[in-house]
This record gives structure tokens, C-alpha cells and sequence, in this order.
């Protein structure tokens, strides 16, 4: 009986589930040195009590129905020692990449997976296990990717983005996300720290946090991050890093000036801190020509991080950063310290779609199918909110952007009128809170601020100051997204 007690004891405290296979009676007899028949009376008597059940060809299970009287899922109480003893770093009470619940995400946009053919990607990746199992090349390999990938995309960025880069210089990384990882943890150092736009990409600021770095926002305006704010930051700070997203600034979606450009290539070479370039979706460009990246004429100073998940697919996990040979080798040991290395088939066979086109050809699609559904959203808002809302129509990248204009910004109860009277009932707006990254601004004492009666930027004799706005509307970075089931 001491076997069937041990076996109730394991399915009460959950390590046995409902419908978990049990070893046949010889396996299980042989394994504890018993005799079969011991075996094979315990399961017999479980049987009879409810606990097991036994099926043809299936041998004997967990019972998916557990006797009367007992709690239906084991889990519902929970094992000794569940909870931790020991101290942690807990997760932030609200996730920066998902939301809760069954809610369609809007936000920077996602790309479209259907629009990708599995089938070349199925035949790049048989192509690319066959490869790699002829030539012995299944085992470890090195961290900063397949060499076959790092040359396919420093030859991408040769003819289409102007880099002049080498597969040493590239890393691959397990998205762009990772490589902004990387690149915090390359240049923290006690006391620096680092400077993002008002509005950005809050991964990457929590990324900079993991690493020890604080993270002090700059004045954003129509013309890109404020580099006269830069200045005095790194006048009255160590910087060590700008974070900036030149092409589509995240999430306004207005592109750097060329002035702006130079003149923050010429702060980083005067106070030596590092710009972090995430040109997350270069390709997608309606109309006029992109400018070149900054890493395409201030190698020194830049490390350029990009991505072929929006382009393809998120489920590949495929990014890169791009700097000079010695950072390269710094972030391939940041890599075998941390994951050893990445999938080296799955990298394979995103090269081999590079080398047969099949990436160019898909860019050129996906191009013209966003530009249509960037122009079909427009539309919808326009005849959907009217002259409630301003927005302008983005000349790139797989987003937009839509704001209130302050003289009709509502408060909370007139919000909830303005929503149902524009049939934005299933939309739920998140309140810009102490969190958003724009109130952050405000608070940054190093930094002069002067706004005009209506909290406007005012511009005066030492360029654009930081805005102080005390409203509770949408913010439109991550932090103040909004959110709601609806599919364009």
C-alpha cells in the first residue's frame, strides 16, 4: 500500500496531472526493484478508487475526473515551498511588450505574417538543415551568428543603407530588442548615464535600467530630438549613450533633420559617449527616398541596430547590430555569457533568403500593402473622429500617429462622452501616468524648462525647451498606447 499512498500523494500535490501517463507496470517494477505483481495490485486498487484509469493501447493514466471530494486540479492547492524564500527582481506591474487580456495591440504596428509565403520559408530551412548536416555544422558555432548571415546582411547594408561594413562588424542577435541589450550593457559604467526622446521605445529604457543606467529623457519637436538639451545634459552629467531613432522616430514617426544629425555626431565625438541607432523599420519608405543612417557616415560613434522581424517574421527572432571589430567582439562575449549562441539554422536560412531574393522581393510587397492600409486607416479616422482628432499621414514606417489638440482636450467625464459620440466605445485609453516617459521630461531638473500659458514648447534665445503638460489625454508612446479590439 505504500506504493499507492506515494502515487495519491503525488497527484494531490500536482506533480501528477489529470490524463499524465504512468510507466507500465514491469517498467515501474524494474525501476524500483519491486515485484511486478506489487506493481500491478497498486494500480489495480487506484483503479478501483478512482484515481487511475486504463485504456486500451494507452496503458495506465492519472484520471482525467479525480474521486468525489477531491479538489478537481491539484493545483487549486498549492504545494509546500511554491512561494520563494529568497529575494528577486520582480516584474513591473504592467508588461512593456504585451498587454492583458484579449486586446489587439496599437501601437507601433505589427507586420503581417501573412503576407510572407511559408512555403520559402519552409525550403530555406530544409535547405539550410541539409547544409549544415553534410558539413558537420550542427554543434556550437560563433556567438555572433552565422557567418553566412553576417555576410549576407553587411552586403545588404553595403548596397542599400550606404554602411560600409564587413561581416566583422556585424553581430546577429535574437532581435532588435537584444541588441539594444547588448549595446546598454557594452557601455554602462557607475555614474553615467543615458539619454533617450521624450517619447521612445520603452524597452530599450528598461533595458538601459537592467544595465544600471538611468535614463534622462530630451526635449522631442518636429525636427527630431533637441540637440541643444543634449549639450547641456552631457555638460552636467556623464552620458554614455544617446538612444535615438533617426529614421521614424519612435513613436511621432518625424525623422531627424540632417542638421540635427551632424550636430549630434559632432557632441558624441566631443563629450565621447556612444549614439545607439535603432533604424527598426527602414524599409518601409512611401514616396520620397530615405536619408542614410548615421552609422552610413559616423562609424565611430554609432552602433546601428536593426531587425528582420518587422520586415519578416517576429517568430524568427532574427536582428543585428553593426560597429566597430573590437565592440563586435565585446558583444559576442556578452553573447557566450548569456545564451552561447543563437539558432544557427534558423540563421542559415534567412541567409539563404537574402541570397536568392526572396527578402528583397518581400519588402517591395509588404511596402506597397502597408502603403494601401496606411491610406485606408487614414481615411477610417477621418470619416470616423473628423476634425476631433489631428493627425498627419507618416511618410514610412508601419505606424501612426493621432493626438487630441489641447483647446479640446476633455477631462475624464467629458472624455467618456467624446468617446461614445465618435463610436469609441471598445476603445480603452490608458492615461498618460507617472510612468510616461513625457511627464518624466518634465521633471528633469538639469534641464531649463519654459512653457507658454497653454504648455507649449516656447522657444527662445536658447532654442526649444522641455513641455510641462498637466492633462490627462492619451500619451501616445508605449506607456500610454491605446488599446481595444478593433482590426483595421
Amino acid at each position: 500500500m505504500q506504493l499507492a499512498h506515494a502515487l495519491i500523494h503525488e497527484i494531490e500535490r500536482g506533480r501528477l496531472q489529470p490524463g499524465s501517463p504512468l510507466p507500465s507496470s514491469r517498467e515501474l517494477a524494474t525501476e524500483l526493484g519491486f515485484n511486478r505483481k506489487t506493481v500491478v495490485t497498486a494500480y489495480e486498487e487506484l483503479v478501483a478508487q478512482g484515481w487511475l484509469e486504463t485504456a486500451d493501447r494507452k496503458g495506465t493514466a492519472v484520471a482525467t475526473r479525480l474521486p468525489r471530494g477531491r479538489p478537481e486540479t491539484p493545483e487549486s492547492s498549492p504545494p509546500i515551498g511554491r512561494q520563494p524564500i529568497y529575494r528577486f527582481v520582480p516584474p513591473p506591474s504592467r508588461p512593456i511588450a504585451v498587454p492583458p487580456g484579449r486586446l489587439i495591440k496599437l501601437d507601433e504596428g505589427s507586420p503581417d505574417g501573412s503576407l510572407f509565403p511559408p512555403e520559402a520559408l519552409a525550403r530555406a530551412f530544409r535547405t539550410a538543415a541539409l547544409y549544415a548536416a553534410r558539413r558537420q555544422q550542427l554543434g556550437y558555432r560563433d556567438p555572433c551568428g552565422s557567418e553566412r548571415l553576417r555576410s549576407g546582411l553587411a552586403a545588404m547594408l553595403r548596397e542599400e543603407r550606404g554602411l560600409v561594413v564587413r561581416e566583422e562588424n556585424v553581430c546577429v542577435t535574437r532581435g532588435s530588442q537584444m541588441g539594444i541589450a547588448l549595446a546598454a550593457r557594452l557601455l554602462a559604467r557607475p555614474g553615467a548615464v543615458a539619454l533617450a526622446e521624450a517619447l521612445t521605445y520603452e524597452p530599450a529604457v528598461a533595458a538601459f535600467q537592467a544595465a544600471g543606467v538611468p535614463v534622462l529623457p530630451v526635449a522631442l519637436d518636429d525636427e527630431g530630438i533637441d540637440v541643444d538639451a543634449v549639450e547641456r545634459a552631457c555638460r552636467n552629467q556623464q552620458v554614455c549613450a544617446v538612444f535615438v531613432t533617426p529614421h521614424h522616430q519612435f513613436p511621432s514617426t518625424v525623422s531627424l533633420a540632417p542638421e540635427r544629425r551632424l550636430r549630434l555626431v559632432e557632441l558624441a565625438r566631443q563629450f565621447g559617449f556612444a549614439i545607439i541607432e535603432d533604424d527598426y523599420d527602414h524599409e518601409f519608405r512611401f514616396g520620397s527616398q530615405p536619408l542614410l543612417p548615421m552609422a552610413a557616415y559616423a562609424p565611430d560613434v554609432v552602433i546601428y541596430v536593426g531587425s528582420l522581424s518587422k520586415l519578416l517574421l517576429p517568430a524568427l527572432r532574427v536582428g543585428y547590430i553593426v560597429a566597430p571589430a573590437p565592440v563586435i567582439a565585446a558583444a559576442a562575449h556578452q553573447v557566450s555569457i548569456s545564451d552561447g549562441m543563437g539558432n544557427s539554422l534558423t540563421e542559415d536560412a534567412i541567409a539563404l533568403l537574402l541570397e536568392e531574393g526572396e527578402v528583397r522581393r518581400h519588402a517591395r510587397k509588404a511596402t506597397r500593402v502597408y502603403g494601401a492600409r496606411r491610406d485606408a486607416l487614414a481615411q477610417a479616422v477621418r470619416d470616423a473622429l473628423g476634425d476631433f482628432v489631428s493627425a498627419r499621414l507618416p511618410a514610412g514606417g508601419a505606424g501612426d500617429v493621432a493626438g487630441i489638440p489641447r483647446s479640446r482636450c476633455p477631462g475624464p467625464d467629458r472624455g467618456r462622452r467624446a468617446r461614445r459620440r465618435h463610436h469609441l466605445r471598445r476603445v480603452r485609453f490608458l492615461p498618460a501616468g507617472p510612468r510616461c516617459p513625457a511627464r518624466a521630461a518634465a521633471r528633469v531638473r538639469e534641464l531649463p524648462q519654459r512653457t507658454d500659458g497653454g504648455g507649449r514648447a516656447h522657444t527662445g534665445a536658447s532654442g526649444p525647451q522641455l513641455i510641462r503638460r498637466r492633462c490627462w489625454s492619451p500619451c501616445f508612446c508605449r506607456s500610454g498606447a491605446f488599446s481595444g479590439p478593433i482590426a483595421w
